[in-house]
């Protein structure tokens, strides 16, 4: 049988969860992920579980911050003044937004506290610092 190396297109199937047992992401009911294995099209963890594995392999792999999104980083937490915010952007924790940044690139932040003056927005990537399972099952290679 076939194993899957780096350069190789692949499909598979995954499901992806948090330490809490909480899924953020999955394939099913969808088509099969398709990458090229080793050109960092997907998580750098996950990237390096799929060599060696043939058609028809399962496995669950545990990535570690450092490998999927990196650390949060407490210095992409700001807080503005909420009147820079637009008043017909209705403010809720969670809610995703696009900032620009003072060299013009768009930023997604997420809302993570509101007051009455200020509104605090974490540009770190939402899966930052968590360590992610993923189960997965290669479906094709090439």
């Amino acid at each position: 049988m076939t194993q899957v190396k780096p350069g190789d297109k692949v499909r598979l199937h995954y499901t992806g969860t948090l330490e809490d047992g909480s899924q953020f992401d999955s394939s099913a009911g969808r088509d099969p992920l398709e990458f090229t294995v080793g050109s960092g099209q997907i998580i750098p963890g996950l990237d390096r579980e799929i060599p060696g594995m043939v058609v028809g392999d399962k496995k669950t792999v545990v990535i570690a911050p450092a490998d999927a999104y990196g650390e949060s980083h407490p210095d992409a937490i700001q807080a503005i003044p909420r009147s820079n915010v637009p008043a017909e952007i209705p403010l809720e924790l969670g809610l995703q937004l696009q900032m620009q940044s003072p060299s013009g690139q768009i930023v997604p932040v997420t809302v993570v506290g509101i007051t009455e003056e200020e509104v605090t927005l974490d540009a770190n990537h939402p899966l930052a610092g968590k360590a992610l399972t993923f189960a997965i099952e290669l479906v094709s290679i090439g």
